[in-house]
């Protein structure tokens, strides 16, 4: 029988599966994981279980295919990007329905996540060859030393990708590695291959060399292990527990690794912000991809004198939203991703109420709509007690608190292990900036959740503490995966060293004051 949920999505159909399945690096051994549609739990596929022999097989023909594309100029590499750029849109709806089939959302986080694919590649090709060119670097003695910075690949790139955002955030960091000449392999989580096969076979429609962009799927244990084991630089993102785990395996072979990790993230609601904006924005921030999303907001600090009325629409609000599993635009809330993850939510909801916790709205299952469906849930009176307190609930749960003091509030946000992306709701933007400035926060939206810091691609985009190390976005998000070179041509003297047959203190002394005299002018440019 064919699954209902594969039935419903218009742009994919099995013959597109199986495609996909057969694009992931084979597998020695035949076995196979099935993968379920969230919206029924039932199978809708199977992908190949990588071995650690398999990740090596695929290791060695990405290190032999890398030497090769990294002799391709920048811009001919950012040229793949622009046909990828055109590929996605021109794509977007079969995109955005393998999305939503394998990972059960609604579809307007997975139309975000498409589009966002497609930005990604659009700001990288745009800025990548600047970022990459040498560059001529200030020296100490100018008009006797030259030096120059040079940005090399570092060969082989690993990409270990989620299951919450499976095409962009497999797109997106593979986007900037393979244009500063690396090749890429990818272990996407094993519950949604085939957005990953996806973007990898656009990626060869819009001429990639091959074997460049390696896929591998299978479990983290045995592939994502092996993975760490044959890359020269891992970008991981998921949980903080998992992210540890991988730092100290990389740590131990001394290569890179970008982690992108949990949170519990804030919002302060000040006295004097617009509810019009803030309870629409909030409700996003919250309830996005169901509040699958490492930027959702779990805790909403709102200041007495308001914290009445924004409580009072906000649950209304809530209870307002769409929930059903069509393949379009009508439905706010997708399902849990499986029935492990939906058990945690619900037991933290259910652990705050048994302890005391005032339950507003929501708080339980919807079997009417499909089996891994919870209703959008909001929390007052949580405290240190309860598991939703501290621990990132990963699902469509908020506690909401009041505060009289902003100091307080600050201190309450930043009071946690993690620090990834906080908001700030201000009817004067310029204070939510300058309260933005005082939290231990990553990114820090003012008058917004997460998409404008998110979609701000010229800018870092990551965490602090527990939620992460180095970042996403910007220049560094490109330059990570490079080596710096510096190569410096020296003229006549030696650097630091005296003419011949000049005594060193005679040249210390000329020494001391010509560098007094540098210091007066403009650095070497």
């Amino acid at each position: 029988m064919r699954d209902t949920a594969l039935d419903a999505a218009p742009n994919v159909d099995a013959g597109l599966l199986r495609l996909l399945e057969s694009r992931a690096s084979a597998t020695e051994g035949g076995v196979r994981i099935p993968v379920l549609a969230p919206f029924t739990e039932s199978e809708i596929g199977t992908a190949p279980a990588a071995s650690a022999s398999d990740v090596a097989d695929a290791a060695a023909r990405a290190r032999d295919a890398q030497t090769r594309w990294a002799r391709r100029s920048v811009a001919d590499r950012a040229r793949v990007l622009s046909r990828f750029h055109d590929l996605v849109i021109d794509r977007a709806d079969t995109a955005i329905d393998l999305v939503q089939l394998e990972a059960g959302k609604a579809r307007t986080p997975a139309f975000e996540e498409v589009f966002d694919a497609a930005a990604t590649a659009r700001y990288y090709m745009s800025t990548g060859p600047k970022l990459l060119k040498r560059k001529r670097r200030a020296v100490s003695m100018p008009g006797l030393t030259k030096a120059w910075e040079s940005r090399r690949p570092i060969g082989v790139v690993g990409n270990i990708t989620p299951w919450n955002f499976p095409f962009t955030l497999a797109v997106s960091d593979m986007i900037p590695a393979l244009l500063a000449g690396n090749a890429v392999i990818i272990k996407p989580d094993e519950r949604t291959p085939y957005s990953a096969l996806y973007g990898a076979l656009l990626l060869e429609e819009a001429w990639l060399a091959k074997d460049v962009l390696q896929v591998v799927t299978g479990r983290g244990e045995e592939a994502g292990a092996a993975l760490v084991d044959q890359v020269d630089f891992i970008a991981f993102t998921g949980s903080t527990e998992v992210g540890r785990t991988i730092a100290e395996r990389a740590g131990r072979r001394l290569i890179g690794a970008s982690l992108e990790l949990g949170g519990k993230n804030a919002a302060l609601v000040l006295e004097g912000a617009d509810l019009d904006r803030a309870v629409p924005g909030l409700s996003r921030a919250v309830f996005a991809n169901s509040g699958q999303l490492c930027l959702a907001m779990e805790r909403i600090y709102v200041h007495e004198s308001v914290k009445d009325e924004l409580t009072e629409r906000l649950v209304e609000h809530t209870r307002s939203l769409p929930i059903n599993t069509r393949f379009d635009f009508s439905s706010a809330i997708g399902a849990m991703i499986d029935r492990r993850h939906f058990q945690k939510v619900d037991g933290h909801v259910q652990d705050a109420v048994a302890k005391g916790a005032t339950l507003l709205t929501g708080g339980k299952p919807r079997p009417d709509i499909g089996p891994l469906f919870y209703d959008p849930t909001l929390l007052t009176d949580v405290d240190d007690s309860m598991e939703a307190c501290r621990a990132e609930t990963f699902g469509p749960v908020a506690a909401i608190y009041g505060y009289e003091d902003v100091e307080d509030a600050i201190a309450e946000a930043n009071d946690s292990e993690y620090g990834l992306n906080f908001s700030v709701w201000a009817g004067d933007a310029g204070r939510g900036v300058e309260v933005a400035s005082r939290l231990d926060a990553g990114t820090v939206g003012v008058n917004d959740g997460y998409a404008a810091v998110w979609s701000s691609y010229d800018a870092p985009m990551g965490g602090l503490k527990a939620s992460g190390v180095s970042r996403r976005h910007g220049a560094v998000g490109i330059l990570k995966y490079t080596e710096a070179q510096t190569v410096a041509v020296q003229r006549f003297l030696h650097a630091f060293a005296p003419p011949s047959r000049v005594p060193y203190e005679r040249y210390q002394a000329v020494l001391g004051a010509l560098l007094k005299a540098l210091k007066r002018l403009p650095f070497y440019k």
